[in-house]
């Protein structure tokens, strides 16, 4: 399959911007202090558990489209340098 130079960006971007928002809401999760992600004595919570192994899957699945974009990305200039 052949993605358009367009949406190979798009994927890309959006590979990026994963990456950018979810290692920032990890970070913000790790520091809390309303006693969400943490219970009284420090130890974390449910609510931290569920939302950790949500961060680490958005950002598997931000690597693998990105992924994609980055190649379809290179292929696209490769295709261009051929003609």
């Amino acid at each position: 399959m052949k993605l358009s130079r367009p949406a190979s960006w798009f994927l890309l971007a959006f590979g990026v911007w994963s990456w950018f928002i979810w290692v920032t809401f990890v970070k913000n999760l790790w520091q809390d202090g309303s006693g969400l992600a943490f219970d009284g004595a420090g130890d974390p919570t449910g609510y931290f558990w569920v939302h950790l192994v949500l961060a680490i899957t958005s950002l598997m699945l931000g690597t693998a489209v990105g992924v994609i974009g980055l190649r379809a990305v290179r292929a696209s200039r490769r295709e261009e340098r051929e003609e």
